[in-house]
C-alpha cells in the first residue's frame, strides 16, 4: 500500500473580476448623485423637509415702495458743488400711508442731516454706506422702527 500523501491542494486564488462590476456601478451611480444634487434637479433636504412655503417667496409679499422727494443741497467749502441724493423707503401696506404722511417730516430730517455733513467727508471712503446709516436711523426716528424695513438710496451724486 504504497499511497502518497497527496500533499494538501491550495485553493486557486479568487479572481477579482467579479468584483469590478459592483464598483464600477457603484461608482457611475454615486456620480450622477452627486451631479444630480449639485446642478439642483432634487435635494435631500427637501425631501426630508415639510411642504412649506419658502421663507424668501413669503418676504416679499406686501412690500410697499414709497419714494422720497430728491434733494438737492449746496455742499459748503470752497468749491461750488452740490448734492442731489433721491431715496426710497420699504415699508409695508399697513405703513404706507403713514409713510406718505409724514414725508415733509422725513424731507427735513434728511435736509437737515445732509446739509451738517463736513464738506471734505464727501471725498472719503465709505460715506454713502455712512449717509446710508443715518438716513435710515433718522426716518426710523420719525415714522418707528416698524414702519420703516430699510432705506434705499436711488441717486447720489454731485453737481
Amino acid at each position: 500500500m504504497t499511497t502518497a500523501l497527496a500533499a494538501p491542494t491550495e485553493p486557486a486564488p479568487k479572481s477579482k473580476k467579479g468584483l469590478l462590476v459592483p464598483l464600477a456601478a457603484a461608482l457611475v451611480l454615486a456620480g450622477l448623485g452627486f451631479a444630480s444634487t449639485f446642478l439642483g434637479v432634487w435635494s435631500p433636504a427637501r425631501l426630508l423637509a415639510a411642504d412649506k412655503p419658502a421663507p424668501e417667496a413669503m418676504a416679499h409679499v406686501g412690500v410697499e415702495f414709497v419714494d422720497i422727494p430728491t434733494i438737492e443741497i449746496i455742499i459748503p467749502g470752497g468749491r461750488s458743488r452740490s448734492l442731489v441724493l433721491s431715496a426710497t423707503v420699504e415699508t409695508d401696506i399697513a405703513h404706507r400711508t403713514d409713510v406718505e404722511h409724514l414725508m415733509p417730516r422725513i424731507s427735513d430730517a434728511f435736509t437737515t442731516f445732509l446739509s451738517g455733513v463736513d464738506a471734505q467727508a464727501y471725498d472719503k471712503r465709505g460715506v454713502l454706506e455712512v449717509i446710508r446709516t443715518e438716513l435710515l436711523s433718522r426716518s426710523r426716528l420719525v415714522l418707528g422702527d416698524d414702519a420703516i424695513k430699510d432705506l434705499l438710496i436711488t441717486e447720489f451724486r454731485f453737481k
